[in-house]
């Protein structure tokens, strides 16, 4: 199918609300004559001759009269559509928001974002998503944010790299357990045993490997889904768990818990922001990366995750 020329609509819409061809070459910045040739073009495109004399002027045809109202919406639509968006009032949002991360994640920046939320975008509701079997195309239509870090991912995805994180070895408080607060040798941390979050279940990691490097080896007593339950497992075990260090601090606070930094030389954990590209600039979904952003560089919301910048 052969396509008009567009460019011809905001003559035409130009011609139908004049009346006159010196009107619409006025309205238009272009000569009278370079007008009428244009007017020559569309009575051959419309089928019709839009302008017909009458007296010592022009008056439009029916079908002029017709298409009057049709090509002015038609010209409002198309610059609407080729115009930037309009400011969007963030306190007029009504927009559920799917976040996929962990447990640890969510108990360090959710109550933040919830209270940001609160305060400049109270129609937002998160939902929050476990971590499961990741997949990127994920975020081309049922998530809308990531937040951790995606092994790899496809062009059309964007990552933003927020803060780095170690692990961090929880215990029972001192109280209960004395000694818990001394200081941690390699040995002391290899002597208790251990429970570890993994989705996978899987029960060696990097630590493993700094241990052997060191002749010691470890004992995993239990793997579990999720931070919060390697936390409350540590409670009425004489066991480590092994969590995220924000997740750690507040863990603490709440279940009196004692934290050690791990006797060793680990890797800081990378936590980033992923997102589609349809995203980026819809004004709702950037406020949510904007926050984030913000409350992932402010050192008290982190606990001990150390922003970006650093």
């Amino acid at each position: 199918m052969l396509l008009p020329d567009m460019n011809l609509l905001p003559a035409l819409d130009a011609l139908l609300r004049e009346g006159s061809v010196t009107g619409a070459a006025t309205v238009m910045n272009v000569s009278p004559s370079a007008m009428s040739r244009t007017l020559a073009r569309l009575r051959r495109v419309v089928g019709d001759p839009l302008l017909v004399p009458s007296g010592r002027g022009l008056t439009l045809t029916p079908r002029a009269r017709e298409l009057r109202p049709q090509v002015a919406a038609a010209l409002g639509q198309a610059l609407a559509a080729l115009s930037p968006p309009p400011p969007v009032d963030l306190a007029d949002v009504r927009r559920d928001f799917v976040i996929r991360t962990n447990d640890g994640v969510a108990v360090v920046l959710g109550a933040a974002l919830l209270a940001r939320a609160a305060r400049e975008a109270p129609g937002v509701r998160l939902r929050i998503l476990p971590e499961g079997d990741e997949d990127p195309a994920d975020l081309r239509d049922r998530v809308d944010l990531d937040l951790g870090a995606l092994p790899e991912t496809p062009p059309d995805v964007r990552t933003t790299h927020l803060a780095d994180f170690r692990y961090m070895a929880v215990v029972r408080s001192p109280e209960r357990d004395p000694g818990a607060s001394a200081p941690l040798t390699p040995a002391d941390f290899a002597a208790l045993p251990h429970i570890t979050a993994s989705r996978h279940g899987r029960a060696r990691s990097v630590i493993d490997d700094r241990l052997a490097e060191l002749g010691l080896e470890r004992r995993v007593l239990a793997t579990v889904p999720t931070f919060g339950a390697a936390c409350f497992l540590a409670l009425d075990t004489h066991a480590f768990a092994i969590v995220p260090s924000g997740f750690a601090e507040r863990a603490a606070r709440v279940l009196r818990l004692t934290v050690h930094e791990i006797p060793l030389r680990l890797p800081p954990v990378a936590f980033d922001m992923t997102w589609h590209v349809r995203h980026d600039a819809d004004p709702a979904h950037r406020w949510l990366r904007q926050t984030l952003v913000e409350l992932t560089g402010d050192g008290e919301v982190l606990g001990g995750m150390r922003p970006a910048a650093e």
